[in-house]
């Protein structure tokens, strides 16, 4: 991150790099976000809970590629592995 204002592409860089390193839990990354870079890259979704920007996550998914799995049951990011499925989808 530079000087300036953090930038989505900052944020979606972040969670790559945290992602990678291991494992990224959605609640962390979205508290982590807000203190880190700022609350305008999230928002309250319909059931009033803080969530990460779709323009943020749109980035994040882009540069991930298929290297980054999302697992719907640990509701966390991480690194893909010879075990995991096809998709960034995985239970």
């Amino acid at each position: 991150m530079n000087n300036s204002q953090p930038t989505t592409d900052d944020v979606a860089e972040w969670m790559q790099q945290q992602s990678l390193s291991g494992e990224l839990y959605q609640d962390d990354a979205v508290w982590t976000i807000m203190k880190k870079f700022g609350k305008q890259f999230t928002y309250d979704n319909a059931n009033g809970n803080p969530a990460i920007d779709k323009k943020v996550l749109d980035k994040f998914k882009k540069i991930s590629g298929d290297d980054i799995v999302w697992s719907r049951s640990g509701r966390l990011w991480r690194k893909r592995t010879a075990r995991d499925e096809p998709g960034r989808m995985q239970e």
